[in-house]
């Protein structure tokens, strides 16, 4: 079943979804997906990169406040069970969470991370901070000055909208100075360019030449 549990060092059980590729994997690959939980979009990300020949695992990243939490509401609405959430969420046992999820798609080989906003951002925190990865390519992560002192154990790859209001290039730039080992790109597109479940952010082409260059790094880095 794609539903799946994972445990993580100190115990805690949480939610994950499990795409596996129809043959023998090329390796693993890591999901970490948007505020949204594991909604439809992140599920078909996962499908997206088992077809591609890679074991994806996308753990439910909030479980620890909300458990099994996922929405397909995109509406500014939603933020308030999002910020709610927020209140409670500790980066120090996402990292214990993702190294479960690390350990899940290992059983496939090297393992890559990638994810979106909030899995963008956590993203850069698994390449500096979590074992067993080895090489992640990260999508539009919120809060760069938050991560900016982190560096990268692994070949990092990092993927950004010029329009996006809420990542201002300035921290781009800045994140590129301090970093100039790490795989920095921009897209003439807004913040979610990716989402194609959310149809005023969606851009095809920014994320299809985005998606490429992922599925590149990841060939070249994972196998």
């Amino acid at each position: 079943m794609p539903r799946i549990t994972l445990t993580a060092s100190d115990g805690f059980t949480l939610n994950a979804y499990r795409a596996e590729p129809s043959g023998k994997p090329r390796g693993g690959v890591v999901l970490l997906g948007e505020v949204w939980g594991l909604n439809n979009w992140v599920r078909s990300v996962a499908e997206r990169w088992a077809s591609h020949g890679y074991l994806c695992i996308a753990p439910a990243m909030f479980d620890r406040v909300e458990f099994g939490y996922e929405s397909e509401n995109y509406g500014q609405d939603q933020f308030k069970v999002i910020n709610r959430i927020f209140e409670s969420y500790s980066h120090a046992t996402a990292l214990l969470d993702m190294r479960a999820a690390v350990e899940a798609a290992s059983a496939a080989g090297k393992v890559g991370v990638t994810g979106y906003c909030f899995g963008g951002a956590n993203s850069w925190r698994a390449a500096a901070q979590v074992a067993g990865v080895a090489a992640a390519s990260g999508y539009y992560g919120g809060g760069v000055p938050n991560y900016i002192g982190l560096t990268p154990r692994v070949p990092t790859q990092m993927h950004f909208g010029t329009r996006d209001q809420g990542i201002p290039l300035e921290q781009v730039e800045q994140l590129k100075a301090a970093h100039p080992d790490v795989d920095i790109h921009t897209y003439d597109a807004d913040h979610g360019f990716c989402n194609s479940d959310r149809p005023n952010r969606f851009d095809e082409a920014a994320c299809t030449k985005a998606s490429a260059r992922s599925l590149a790094w990841f060939h070249k880095h994972l196998g």
